[in-house]
């Protein structure tokens, strides 16, 4: 798929294969997704080392039981969640945060539930527009 990123890494997911959920995306958002991992790429190289994805592309069923909003990225292809592997995270939203700022991209959202962080990328909305939004949520 790119440089850093496989295609499985970006379709795979815990709660698919818990729930029994088929996570296929279409060819349309195959593109899509390459995209993404192209701008993660770059996102990669700069941080200077590995970044895991744990949620990329969601079908409807699984955006359904992840209780993901309607109109989210994911489901497009478009949005992946992150963390660095070294484990840094203060360090590694610090980081994309500055990264970002002269990216073209739709969403950075800093989430966290609990005591589980991640980045939220996203390059396009259901709109399809890059409205380079940077924000905090917990969920």
């Amino acid at each position: 798929m790119s440089k850093y990123f496989k295609l499985e890494e970006l379709l795979r997911s815990d709660t698919a294969l818990r729930c029994k959920i088929e996570n296929l995306p279409s060819w349309e958002v195959v593109e899509h997704l390459g995209q993404l991992a192209e701008f993660l790429d770059g996102l990669r190289e700069a941080w200077g080392g590995p970044i895991t994805v744990n949620s990329g592309f969601r079908s409807t069923d699984l955006n359904k039981q992840v209780k993901g909003v309607q109109r989210s990225a994911h489901k497009l292809g478009y949005a992946a969640d992150l963390v660095p592997k070294n484990g840094n995270m203060e360090k590694f939203k610090k980081f994309v945060v500055e990264w970002v700022k002269d990216k073209k991209f739709d969403q950075c959202i800093l989430e966290k539930s609990g005591k589980t962080e991640w980045v939220h990328i996203s390059l396009y909305n259901q709109d399809g527009e890059q409205r380079g939004e940077v924000f905090k949520l917990k969920v």
